[in-house]
């Protein structure tokens, strides 16, 4: 889905479990489809992703047109001059508010960088459904306005506070996950990118890019009677 476009870039909406693009880190990586393939079978031309969500996490992916673009855009990531937004569903009864300040892995597994998120509680419930070793089960739906972008942090950081996204397989609980397995048939990363905003450095005008829920997120909404934000 085009969520956005440009004589620059364009914004798609990324699935759940599908690659941005092959790397080496990737396994069956020459097999897998991946969204930069997917965007090359369907216009014929190549687009150059300018920014990463992990395989897991749905949501908006933003890519450019032109190769020599890609560097422009990336400044933008790198000075946090973009305002990214996601939404998670973790375990537990998450804080009101707060934020998260620790540093997390890079992609070199020995350096550790700072990373910044900050979060808000918009939702909870509280299920008559035990998984182990409690004899219920509590969520929340949090908002997540990460100023920094470090490999995983979301997920890293949410496990630092003892609210771990559900049907995360990494840093995640593993007796939620399989509870929503079993319970719901959902074996999906609740993170999702809802929101990208920036100044475009080419038109020069504030731009606002927004992805609509998948369908899980809207099933689960629906069965804990919570309100997702538009």
């Amino acid at each position: 889905m085009i969520l956005y476009e440009d004589d620059f870039v364009i914004a798609v909406a990324k699935p759940n479990n599908m690659l941005v693009h092959h790397s080496f880190m990737a396994r069956n990586q020459s097999e897998e489809q991946t969204l930069v393939g997917l965007l090359e079978e369907t216009f014929g031309k190549s687009f150059f992703p300018i920014h990463r969500l992990d395989r897991k996490t749905s949501g908006i992916v933003l890519c450019a047109k032109e190769k020599a673009l890609v560097s422009r855009f990336q400044a933008l990531f790198i000075t946090n001059q973009i305002q990214k937004v996601y939404y998670g569903i973790v375990r537990g009864f998450s804080p009101k508010s707060g934020m998260i300040d620790s540093p997390v892995k890079g992609r070199d597994a020995n350096v550790h960088k700072e990373a910044e998120t900050h979060f808000e509680t918009l939702e909870s419930i509280t299920l008559p459904i035990p998984v182990r070793p409690f004899s219920e089960s509590r969520y929340s739906l949090v908002k997540l306005l990460p100023k920094t972008g470090r490999m995983h942090q979301l997920r890293v950081h949410l496990n630092k506070i003892s609210h771990p996204l559900i049907g995360d397989p990494k840093y995640g609980d593993r007796f939620h996950n399989r509870m929503f397995q079993t319970e719901f048939d959902m074996h999906t990363l609740f993170l999702h990118a809802t929101t990208l905003s920036f100044q475009h450095p080419f038109l020069d005008t504030e731009i606002v890019i927004t992805c609509p829920f998948p369908t899980d997120w809207h099933t689960i909404a629906n069965r804990f009677q919570w309100k997702l934000p538009h």
